[in-house]
Parts: structure tokens; C-alpha cells; sequence
């Protein structure tokens, strides 16, 4: 599955677009590279989000084309 895609179905940024613009930003890394937003995700990647100040250090657990609000959490556990 595509980076930015991943980011939206797993609710740590809200859309789409807005997760293309920070990849093409630099401010995404995956496995400690810059990551660009066709970046095919899976198990086990770690992808690190700079917000501003604030990083942000998940691990991929699942990879699943639509998930539920609720469960959003459960693909991925923070670092």
C-alpha cells in the first residue's frame, strides 16, 4: 500500500492530501530515509512524522485497505 494512503487509513493524519504534501515536505521518514508518498508500506517499516515540534515513531503492524475509526490503532504501536 502507498505511504500516504497508509497514513489516512491508519488515522495518523487525517487525509490524503495533506499526508502527500508532507511527504513531498520531507517531513515523513521511513526505516530513516526521507520517504516520497508512492513508497509501498509493509509489516514491520517504521515510519517517523515530524508535526512542527512534536515527532511521532510508529512501527507498521498491518496493512489493510479500510479499517474501522476504531480499530485505526491497531496497525500500527508507537515507539
Amino acid at each position: 500500500m502507498r505511504l500516504d494512503k497508509y497514513l489516512k487509513v491508519s488515522r495518523l493524519i487525517k487525509r490524503r492530501t495533506v499526508a502527500n504534501e508532507a511527504c513531498d515536505a520531507g517531513r515523513i521518514m521511513v526505516n530513516d530515509k526521507v520517504a516520497k508518498a508512492s513508497l509501498n508500506v509493509k509489516p514491520g517499516d517504521v515510519i517517523e512524522i515530524q508535526f512542527g515540534n512534536k515527532n511521532t515513531k510508529v512501527e507498521v503492524l498491518s496493512v489493510e485497505e479500510t479499517y474501522k475509526k476504531d480499530e485505526a490503532k491497531e496497525l500500527y504501536k508507537y515507539l
